[in-house]
């Protein structure tokens, strides 16, 4: 598979009917009422959400292989749904050779939006409030169970744990955006890197490979510290190759359609590659190249201005709140201080001069949304984004 291959498979497979980051069942059950018509894919539900809504399971080829995916685990992490979608519609085309070669030799198991009341009210949590991220242990929540009895009766070679990641990581010390990160989770305290990690690692160092061509020095390294509430820890811990994607922030795509499309090129080299080779954990030792996951950015970095008499820089986060069926996001002041050690993904140069908000009499403090302020007499404006 080369880039180009890899590039007009996208734009001929991403289904546009999805887009932006507010995506729940709505948006995916006419997807996946055209999915079940095709005879490569069996789709049944597989429990019920806290909230009563169904939990989808899409299975697809008839190889000793088993992989299994699931996506939304927190509702407002999306982008890896998208590109699950996008990655179906190669898998169901009979005419793609890739395509037919996963299917004869793996069988695959996905899960498109594990939470659906966290996806459709745009939170981390399910309706119950509880990160189902930190419920693999005690498993108190519905979401949970079916996760947990799915791992049970299909045993998979290899797990896929589908997440989205913030704006702040940087590809460790650099000044580059960590737009696609990878882990192979710990299984205990010491992060032993046991025969069933070095599977994940080396499977990782092959989705590496490629997408570095599409963006170099943008892929990451996620932290490995041990949590057995996490699943991907619980799944290492029970001896199965867990690999965590985090699909992050790409320059100006907010609504990370681009990054969809580096997911995409993953999931599709990934599941080659477990398909057509014998995977030993041999080649591990390149994961360890990826450089770790650093928070080094701000959304927006106001530089040198001068606030109450001092020379301080003043950092924006964007604040995503969904609103009338749209993701807003809202800038607001984040912290203020001497941030040269951060960089901002985009930064406004102040020169010394006084910073004031468009209403004078409301002080520039931390948790205040800053829409529009006075460098001296010049009104600089910062736009809210919708999604």
């Amino acid at each position: 598979m080369n880039i180009q291959n890899l590039q007009d498979w996208f734009h001929k497979y991403s289904n546009s009917s999805l887009s932006g980051r507010y995506i729940h069942l709505d948006h995916i059950s006419p997807i996946l009422n055209e999915l079940s018509q095709s005879s490569r894919v069996e789709v049944s539900e597989i429990g019920f959400s806290e909230d009563k809504l169904p939990i989808y399971l899409l299975k697809l080829g008839k190889g000793t292989k088993k992989l299994l995916f699931w996506s939304q685990m927190h509702g407002n992490e999306s982008t890896t749904t998208k590109a699950v979608v996008d990655f179906l519609h190669l898998l169901i085309d009979p005419s793609n050779d890739i395509a037919n070669t996963i299917l004869e030799n793996c069988t695959l198991y996905i899960i498109p939006i594990l939470s659906p009341d966290g996806a459709k009210t745009y939170t981390r949590l399910n309706h119950n409030k509880v990160d189902l991220n930190r419920d693999a242990q005690d498993r108190t929540q519905k979401e949970s169970n079916v996760l947990d009895k799915l791992i049970k009766d299909i045993q998979p070679d290899v797990a896929f744990n589908l997440h989205g990641q913030r704006t702040i990581f940087a590809v460790g010390a650099t000044k580059y955006p960590a737009t696609v990160s990878f882990l192979s989770p710990a299984g205990d305290h010491e992060r032993t890197i046991t025969a069933d990690r070095k599977i994940a690692m080396e499977i990782i160092s092959k989705m590496n490979d490629t997408v570095q061509q599409f963006i170099p020095n943008q892929v990451g390294r996620y932290d490995d510290s041990f949590n057995i509430n996490c699943v991907g820890d619980t799944l290492a811990n029970r001896g199965i190759p867990t690999i965590l994607f985090e699909a992050g922030h790409y320059p100006d795509d907010w609504d990370r359609d681009k990054t969809r499309s580096f997911i995409f090129y993953a999931l599709l080299v990934s599941s080659h590659f477990i398909a057509t080779n014998v995977i030993t954990g041999q080649h591990y030792k390149d994961y360890f190249l990826i450089p770790e996951n650093e928070k080094l950015f701000y959304d927006i970095i106001i530089r040198n201005v001068i606030l109450d008499g001092k020379n301080v820089d003043i950092a924006i986060q964007y604040e995503e709140k969904l609103i009338d069926n749209h993701i807003n996001f809202l800038p607001k002041v984040a912290k203020i201080g001497a941030l040269q050690n951060y960089i901002g993904h985009k930064e406004i140069l102040g020169q010394k001069r006084v910073i004031q908000n468009e209403n004078v009499t409301v002080e520039i403090v931390p948790s205040v949304k800053l829409l529009k302020f006075h460098l001296d007499s010049e009104l600089f404006l910062i736009e809210s984004i919708k999604s």
